[in-house]
């Protein structure tokens, strides 16, 4: 392409393009801190353009969620893929890793932009299949090790530990979640009434 030749128009790729700076925007300031000004100016594109492909901000929010969803789906299915087989033990070890957020990074900001977008969906119903699909790809990577019920149980529990984690002052020891972990995924004979 020379100087002179126009800038081919990709609406595709223009579209990722907002959703990932979407992304990055709620990384640094929030769902509350997002505008179309700022997806804008992070994604390098005018304002029309954001508002041409995104008409509100809740439209701004879902596909992040959207982004968001798949991302981790993928992260799930390599996750199960690379572990066919665990023990109780070793999955609650390994689901610990997963769960407890580093100190800083990208890793820990991908964890608080997944949680700011799901809790999005607390006021936002038109959010909530997008953020109950995030809810049914856990339950459906635990279930490749246990029982339906103890999926549900282990899922409710990386939710919550992962809040924990990342609101609290005082987040929970590795020792902790490994305890907790280990106490839903361990069998217990006297519920299952297996001697």
């Amino acid at each position: 392409m020379t100087a002179a030749e126009p800038r081919r128009r990709d609406p595709a790729r223009r579209v990722e393009e907002i959703a990932a700076a979407s992304e990055r925007v709620i990384a640094e300031r929030g769902v509350e801190g997002l505008t179309h000004r700022a997806v804008a100016a992070e994604a390098g594109v005018p304002l029309g353009a954001t508002t041409y492909h995104f008409a509100t901000k809740d439209d701004l929010i879902a596909a992040a969620l959207r982004r968001s969803v798949d991302r981790f789906a993928a992260y799930l299915d390599a996750w199960v893929e690379r572990r066919p087989e665990l023990t109780p033990e070793q999955h609650a070890v390994l689901l610990a890793d997963a769960v407890l957020p580093p100190s800083g990074g990208p890793e820990r900001a991908q964890q608080v932009v997944d949680l700011e977008l799901y809790l999005a969906a607390l006021r936002r119903p038109a959010l909530r299949h997008i953020a109950e699909e995030h809810q049914a790809h856990i339950l459906r990577a635990l279930a490749h090790y246990t029982d339906p019920d103890t999926a549900a149980a282990a899922g409710a529990a990386l939710m919550g530990i992962s809040l924990r984690s990342l609101a609290s002052q005082s987040p929970p020891s590795r020792a902790e979640v490994e305890s907790i972990l280990r106490r839903i995924l361990t069998p217990n004979p006297a519920l299952t009434g297996t001697p």
